[in-house]
């Protein structure tokens, strides 16, 4: 799996990815940096078949309207530690996992439950 993890995305999160050996970007590595628009990140994601994590309720609108980004995880935890938001997606890696080998998903986490979308 890739993942391009948003502007106010931990960079422990993306290390934690990596050591897992998935490919993984955060936006301030690629395009305009922390200036790069949502759309931008949508093409980039979609053209080379990334999943954005993101925190932004922006991309979750954009996925059920306009269907992009193709593949979407979107943490609904607020100010948390970095710890609490690796536990959280490392529990639901499997599924993520899963969902990326059928196509387009949108999958919405926070500590209680998870909302998964497949188009």
């Amino acid at each position: 799996m890739r993942f391009i993890c948003d502007v106010h995305i931990p960079y422990k999160l993306v290390n934690y990815l990596r050591k897992l050996e998935f490919e993984t970007l955060h936006i301030n590595e690629i395009l305009d940096k922390w200036h790069s628009k949502d759309k931008d990140i949508c093409i980039y994601a979609d053209t080379n078949d990334f999943i954005v994590v993101t925190k932004d309720a922006d991309f979750r609108n954009s996925f059920l309207i306009e269907g992009t980004p193709g593949k979407l995880v979107r943490i609904k935890l607020g100010n948390l530690s970095t710890s609490i938001l690796i536990k959280v997606i490392s529990e639901n890696l499997e599924a993520i996992q899963t969902l990326n080998s059928k196509g387009s998903f949108m999958i919405e986490l926070d500590e209680q439950s998870s909302t998964f979308i497949q188009r």
